[in-house]
């Protein structure tokens, strides 16, 4: 039997707002341990919340940014339910009322295009958290985080596979980058994703019974916990069993998903009005104000890459998938640097050296980038001395030109000097010289080395190649 994957995704994105949604404590990270927090975000007896107003103006934006219909007219619910980590046993949330109606978004696997629905957008508060001590069967209650402003994404499911969820996941979190609502800051928590997902036959209308995978905080993370659990759930279907409706964890250690608790449905939430909240009301003008706004978004910022910089449509997805990216590419060309050159370069030897890291945090800046480039460019140093350079620059935080002299690496062009060496390393090497004239000119790859290795790498080597074909060949 064939089946068919459901997954929906539930986002929640972390607001970079410097107080909480409903008081004015700080939203910073790292703060010892319960310092950020007030009677209103510890749900305190007698205590009223105060919406905070960018929350409902970031909202706002990624509604518009996801082609979203925006409700002027919505409302806060109370989500009843107790845990250590939610002091007030209910969390301040939006239900039927959200802000941010039906929307969808195009991604893009395999050269396939394909819009995957959003079914809201809805503002809430987070909880804490909760710290398992290692030592002692114990845990300790960190409030730091309670009342921080979320946005909840609610996907349809249209999603059929790990790559489609990992693509629709990238990017939502590149438009919530490219609006600075959120810093995407995965490992942190300020991005995290839940899935549902579920199997049935092909050709079956009704929807199988689903599992969900909870706080899945990196792209790799989500990827594999639904491959686990795609395979997990064949098996059990595929040996006449039911699967069990319940809510999982992934465990990347162990690669696998380990049970957490039975699976809720809204009614086990008891939703109903927050009556400590009065419904918001959004003026029309007030999102059209908005709309002018919103910054160049992800799609746009690709076609214009690739018409304004005739990029190869590859290279425009990836520069464009990261605003940090997309900026310092952009920093780069403003610079001096030839585009194709410099997109090379940042796909490949910066990415790489940065291994994981926010672009960001990188000690060679934009410009340069563009000056060392620019060095390649006329023949000031050669390619290869110029990724071994780029290392130095990385570790040093030193512009190439310094370390270019410091080190003695600028490109031997000089024609007169150049044959020279290459009239000596042709008559040292005279079997070798007889099987390139005899056809053999894969073995001009030698005698280039053998050059290379006598100048240290620095010699110029278009040239050193005519001039090696100019010798042997007369």
């Amino acid at each position: 039997m064939e089946f068919e994957t459901v997954i929906g995704l539930e986002i929640h994105a972390q607001l970079k707002t410097e107080t909480k949604i409903f008081c004015g404590c700080s939203t910073s990270f790292g703060a010892p341990p319960n310092t950020n927090t007030c009677p209103i975000c510890l749900g305190m007896p007698g205590v009223l919340p105060v919406l905070n107003k960018r929350v409902v103006e970031f909202a706002v934006k990624l509604g518009l940014a996801t082609n979203a219909r925006i409700n002027l007219y919505n409302q806060f619910a109370r989500k009843n339910y107790f845990y250590p980590d939610l002091p007030k046993g209910y969390q301040t949330s939006q239900f039927d009322l959200p802000i941010v109606g039906r929307g969808e978004i195009e991604i893009e696997v395999d050269g396939v295009r394909k819009k995957i629905g959003i079914t809201r957008i809805h503002m809430e508060e987070d909880a804490g958290k909760l710290i398992h001590d290692e030592l002692e069967p114990v845990s300790h209650v960190d409030l730091n985080r309670t009342g921080t402003p979320l946005l909840e994404i609610v996907s349809e499911p249209d999603i059929r596979s790990p790559e489609e969820a990992v693509a629709y996941l990238k990017k939502l979190h590149a438009i919530v980058r490219y609006l600075d609502i959120c810093d995407g800051n995965m490992q942190e928590g300020s991005f995290r994703c839940d899935a549902n997902i579920s199997l049935r036959p092909v050709g079956q209308e009704q929807f199988g019974i689903r599992t969900e995978l909870k706080n899945m905080n990196s792209f790799k993370h989500v990827q594999n916990g639904l491959e686990y659990e795609i395979r997990r759930q064949r098996d059990i279907l595929l040996d006449g069993e039911e699967v069990v409706q319940e809510t999982l964890l992934w465990n990347p250690d162990k690669n696998c998903t380990e049970s957490m608790r039975g699976k809720e449905d809204a009614h086990d939430y008891r939703y109903f009005p927050c009556p400590d909240l009065v419904p918001v009301e959004i003026d029309e003008a007030w999102v059209e104000e908005i709309r002018r706004s919103l910054p160049e978004m992800p799609d746009e910022k690709k076609d214009r890459f690739r018409d304004q910089y005739k990029l190869p449509e590859y290279d425009a997805v990836l520069l464009t998938g990261d605003i940090a990216v997309a900026n310092y590419f952009e920093s780069a060309v403003a610079a001096g640097a030839q585009p194709k050159r410099a997109s090379n370069w940042i796909m490949t030897e910066l990415l790489r050296e940065l291994k994981g890291e926010d672009i960001t945090s990188c000690r060679v800046s934009a410009g340069q980038l563009a000056a060392l480039l620019k060095m390649i460019d006329a023949n000031t140093i050669s390619g290869k001395i110029a990724k071994t350079v780029f290392q130095d620059m990385m570790e040093t935080g030193d512009d190439a030109e310094t370390i270019v002299k410091e080190k003695n690496l600028i490109q031997v062009s000089d024609e007169g000097e150049l044959t020279a060496i290459v009239e000596r390393i042709v008559a040292a090497n005279p079997d070798q010289a007889e099987d390139y004239r005899n056809g053999k000119t894969k073995i001009m790859g030698y005698f280039v080395g053998q050059l290379m290795k006598e100048t240290k790498g620095k010699a110029n080597p278009k040239l050193v190649n005519e001039l090696f074909v100019k010798v042997l060949t007369q």
